[in-house]
């Protein structure tokens, strides 16, 4: 772990931490392990003065905005249950923290999280959530090709499949910025 693990202009994106996608189960870290993991460190970030930003995923009930395109495994119709996009309320939601709804995989692409994080200088982009391979590793690769600093909370962030999980933090994450647990992050942070 180098000691500019984390710049004084860093934010927090937590992706995909809401009601429907914790649901499910996730591997190898718990799914309550990574909501609490998130939470400590939003908590963190919030009393270092720096931006915490929740990303959630929603559609409109006819799933008229899912991203087109044929793919192998279609996702089909999407009925969501009733608050299934809503952020949980274990990250303890601030007025201060940055919204952002995504309706594809990666919190970038036809959001304006990059102006967000622009607009307060932000270099560095510490990630968790669900899932490891889909929202963390395409939000990471898009902060890398936006020449951010990216941080990926290892012990933050899970899969519904293990191997997936595996891949990306032992051969993606290591391409694209650092990988580190939540206590070496929190070590980490500056105090105010």
């Amino acid at each position: 772990m180098t000691d500019t693990l984390l710049d004084p202009t860093s934010a927090l994106v937590l992706i995909d931490l809401q009601r429907g996608v914790v649901a499910a189960p996730t591997q190898p870290h718990p799914t309550d392990d990574v909501v609490a993991n998130s939470a400590a460190l939003a908590k963190a970030f919030r009393a270092a003065g720096l931006p915490v930003v929740l990303v959630r995923v929603s559609f409109s009930p006819d799933g008229s905005d899912m991203p087109p395109g044929r793919t192998m495994q279609p996702t089909g119709a999407f009925t969501p249950p009733p608050g299934w996009d809503e952020i949980l309320p274990d990250l303890d939601p601030c007025p201060s923290d940055i919204r952002i709804t995504k309706h594809q995989w990666g919190a970038f692409h036809g959001t304006d999280l990059d102006l967000q994080l622009r607009r307060r200088g932000i270099t560095t982009v510490v990630l968790g959530g669900i899932a490891t391979s889909i929202g963390i590793e395409s939000t990471a690769r898009a902060a890398h090709e936006h020449a951010y600093n990216v941080v990926i909370a290892t012990d933050a962030t899970s899969d519904r499949d293990p191997v997936s999980h595996a891949h990306s933090v032992e051969k993606i994450f290591p391409r694209l910025g650092v990988t580190a647990t939540t206590e070496e992050i929190l070590n980490t942070l500056p105090i105010r």
